[in-house]
């Protein structure tokens, strides 16, 4: 599709249009389905208002033309005008039909006026592919096209494409085979179909527009009266994510070759080339809605100077919209960190794209940045920790975690290679050596191995005789020798062992000491 000059709102629309066309194309949820519905409204009334405003158009036209004096070289230009409304309103009207087609071949409307086949994939696809409607309209849009073209011998680009000369689908292995109605309805729910017919009918308005301005400019209907003076700005996008630049271009309604205006935005003088004032800065976070939008603005301010030398300043307070970007974590424990263990993290924000320069810091934890962009390790000394994320220094939003403490592990005496059973015991006089192995929490192993190291580095083992030691053994490692107990034991005494100490060690291969209750440092083996 191509467009001709459009307002801020139009732009923004226009940019709504392909976020929401973009997340389709992700099978998203229905909530993307009642945006393009809400879309679709708001462009229906971008286009009732346009037809409006550019039948005001005409009107002005029609007055120059009287003011004049009915002169026939303005007489022509206004039966121009004209011919271009009666196109703009049949293709329209053409368009309209289409839509409402659109909406009768889906189900109509229930009794609350809800579009029934609002997220049917396959009713909207077969009329416009199948039926080859969709190759009549790219037809009809082109012709409107071609007539502009003609008729005011200027360049109006085509409305409609083809895969192969589309502007952003020519160099697109998979785009570029396939013609208009596959690429603008394939797969398209009946919301987002009707969404793409009046995101077509705002393209055709603003190339009206753009004939109707060029003909009033022909008998003085479009001249610039310095009675009303308004900065106007032309944005690349009033939805921008947050880290991103913001860029549009500040000018006047009045300018003209012969002005050379001073430009500011906040107080801060801009460059101005061409008459235009080149706007740019970094897009920084908000207050977000439910829908992940932030109402912003800034100040613009133009100063001309009006005849007799006076300097005039002119100011306007410009909205635009930032669109929390979405970032997202990939972890092994996800939402959920350990306490003083190294959780890694993967954290990025998709729609930065390659602009994403990230930097991140932490409430309650300490951050370790990793090898590769996004990568980092979170160390948590809270309860709870906040970890910020930025690009190029600029705010992009944060996410909140969850702490758990690490998981006590267990105490696992074994001899000859097996686990020995606590209530069985062993017979008389019992193992020759006995290791004490210290096993992690599984899940907490699984999250994080390197955290999940342990070993038993003091214990003791007492041969007892009823409420009395008869020997001990002291161990500094795992495994220790029990061989001088054998010639002591006999069947109803026991091995008690008392583990004094355990050691972790963590995903710096530093040691730390592990404490553990009693109930869980100390166990009876009992001799048969």
């Amino acid at each position: 599709m191509a467009g001709g000059k459009e307002t801020p709102r139009q732009k923004m629309i226009g940019m709504m249009y392909l976020v929401l066309t973009a997340l389709l194309a992700l099978n998203v949820s229905s909530e993307t389905l009642q945006k393009f519905i809400y879309l679709n409204k708001s462009l229906e009334r971008q286009v009732s208002e346009n037809m409006v405003k550019n039948g005001n158009v005409i009107d002005r036209i029609k007055s120059a033309v009287e003011e004049s004096g009915n002169r026939e070289t303005d007489l022509a230009v206004l039966s121009q005008a004209e011919k271009v409304r009666q196109q703009t309103e049949e293709i329209i009207k053409y368009t309209n039909d289409m839509k409402e087609e659109m909406i009768q071949i889906s189900g109509g409307y229930d009794e609350e006026g809800n579009l029934v086949g609002a997220q049917d994939l396959d009713k909207v696809a077969n009329f416009m592919i199948n039926k080859k409607k969709g190759e009549e309209l790219k037809t009809r849009l082109n012709e409107y096209s071609t007539f502009l073209t003609k008729e005011l011998d200027d360049t109006f680009p085509p409305l409609a494409y083809d895969g192969e000369n589309h502007p952003d689908y020519r160099d697109d292995k998979e785009q570029k085979r396939k013609d208009f109605a596959t690429l603008t309805f394939e797969s398209t729910p009946t919301a987002a179909g009707l969404a793409s017919v009046s995101q077509i009918q705002t393209e055709i308005m603003a190339y009206e527009a753009k004939a109707l301005e060029d003909l009033a400019r022909k008998v003085g209907a479009g001249d610039v009266k310095f009675d009303v003076i308004t900065p106007m700005v032309k944005p690349v996008s009033n939805i921008v994510a947050a880290g991103t630049k913001y860029e549009a271009d500040l000018f006047i309604a009045a300018s003209s070759s012969g002005i050379t205006p001073t430009m500011a935005v906040n107080g801060n003088q801009i460059n101005v080339v061409g008459g235009k004032g080149k706007v740019e800065f970094t897009a920084s976070a908000g207050n977000y809605d439910n829908d992940g939008i932030a109402k912003k603005s800034y100040e613009a301010a133009i100063t001309i100077t009006m005849p007799g030398g006076r300097d005039t300043t002119f100011t306007d307070v410009i909205e635009y919209f930032v669109a929390k970007p979405v970032i997202q974590v990939q972890s092994a424990a996800m939402q959920q960190l350990y306490l003083n263990c190294g959780n890694e993290l993967n954290i990025q924000v998709p729609q930065l794209g390659a602009a994403y320069n990230p930097s991140f810091s932490a409430k309650g934890a300490q951050v370790i940045n990793g090898a590769k962009k996004g990568f980092i390790t979170v160390i948590p000394n809270a309860a709870s920790v906040d970890v910020n994320v930025s690009s190029s220094g600029n705010y992009i939003g944060k996410e909140v975690f969850k702490v758990k403490r690490i998981p006590q592990p267990s105490l696992v005496p074994k001899a000859r290679g097996r686990e020995l059973d606590m209530k069985t015991g062993e017979k008389a006089p019992g193992p020759r050596s006995l290791t004490i192995d210290v096993v992690p929490d599984e899940n907490f192993a699984a999250f994080l191995p390197k955290d999940a190291r342990y070993r038993a580095v003091e214990w003791t083992a007492y041969l007892a005789r009823g409420n009395r030691p008869v020997d001990q053994i002291t161990a500094t490692g795992q495994t220790a020798n029990l061989t001088k107990f054998a010639s002591q034991a006999r069947a109803g005494d026991r091995i008690v062992v008392e583990v004094k100490r355990v050691q972790r060690m963590n995903f710096k291969d530093k040691l730390e000491d592990v404490k553990l209750p009693t109930s869980a440092s100390v166990f009876n083996i009992p001799l048969q």
